[in-house]
């Protein structure tokens, strides 16, 4: 068993969903293998991130309706949806359906925040509301109340032979008790809390203390202790963790030359705060599933929590991610302590 407090309970991956431009049903298809190999690894859960403008996967939600019928038991999540491209209440409407379709499972991230580009993109997406949009935490807040059943309407009741509801339609119960924010700051974590969220933290966090040196593990437990402080379950809050993990135990030499150049690449962005929002990255951890269960179970924020979402990392092929999670079943999440589910 790990040295840690927590002994990690669920793994779950996380993957961006790169396709071609050339042929995008290619590279969504290969997601929807993933995810189908994932559960079949015995992996808790399996999250999509959300990509807008991009060749990655923009409508995560579509996505995981397809992944709802090809799987029975694995977890499906979203990390994240920003709110800045939605509408709170259609969104309510369409995760509400995709939980009914898969029994249950969906575990629905979402963040905050203008969208990226804004001043480009705005005549498009809010052509009539572009500069009176609300971007802050109401927008999550409107979304909760949705989730959860509070009216959406003033009326209810039949008009001719329609029949009206005041709250959104379809209604998941549960659902509302599943909902994750994905914050990088202690605000986040804080507003997370006092709302009864589950909370997201990944491979990046604020560096909000102006002065170094930055320790990402020390920020990563801030973020986690505001949040359960702020929350009513307390300690027993969720937290799900999602550092970028690329175990090498089944790794061919090219693949493991391939890896390491790529953490190489991205190791620079973690030495110091990058950006107007002053972004602090984390080591990729690449090497054996020994060598990084070691690693991890040093990590100050890894032992508060007992669940986490590895990211898979991008622009790989499909066979690495075959590889990679294979042993991140089978070497690296009996390591730390987890078994296998189904």
């Amino acid at each position: 068993m790990p040295s840690t407090p927590r002994p990690l309970r669920k793994l779950g991956f996380l993957t961006i969903g790169l396709f071609d431009a050339a042929d995008p049903a290619r590279g969504h298809e290969s997601t929807l293998q993933i995810i189908e190999l994932g559960e079949r690894l015995g992996f808790d859960s399996a999250w999509v991130r959300h990509r807008h403008l991009q060749y990655g996967i923009s409508s995560p939600v579509a996505v995981l309706a397809a992944a709802s019928q090809r799987t029975r038991r694995i977890e499906l999540g979203t990390a994240v949806i920003p709110l800045g491209w939605e509408n709170p209440l259609r969104l309510a409407e369409d995760l509400a359906t995709v939980d009914l379709l898969s029994g249950g499972r969906l575990n629905p991230g979402v963040s905050v925040g203008p969208p990226m580009h804004y001043e480009q993109i705005k005549e498009a997406l809010y052509p009539d509301t572009a500069d009176v949009e609300d971007f802050s935490y109401e927008r999550v807040r409107r979304l909760l109340d949705f989730v959860r059943g509070k009216p959406a309407s003033d009326f209810s009741g039949v008009e001719g032979f329609e029949v009206f509801s005041d709250v959104v339609q379809p209604h998941s119960p549960g659902l509302g008790r599943r909902l994750w924010y994905g914050g990088a700051s202690l605000g986040s974590a804080r507003w997370a809390g006092e709302h009864g969220m589950n909370f997201l933290t990944s491979s990046v966090v604020k560096a909000e203390q102006p002065d170094g040196p930055w320790d990402f593990a020390a920020i990563q437990l801030s973020l986690i202790r505001e949040f359960r402080d702020r929350h009513p379950d307390g300690e027993a809050a969720r937290v799900s963790q999602g550092l970028v993990v690329i175990p090498t135990d089944s790794a061919s030499p090219e693949q493991r030359a391939k890896y390491e150049a790529y953490a190489a690449r991205r190791l620079p962005r973690t030495a110091s705060p990058q950006g107007p929002a002053r972004l602090l990255f984390a080591p990729d951890l690449v090497g054996t599933s020994e060598e990084i269960a070691e690693r991890l179970r040093a990590h100050a924020a890894f032992r508060e929590v007992d669940e986490v979402a590895f990211a898979l990392p991008f622009t790989f092929e499909h066979e690495d991610y075959i590889q990679i999670l294979t042993d991140m079943a089978t070497k690296l999440g009996p390591a730390l302590g987890w078994r296998p589910a189904g």
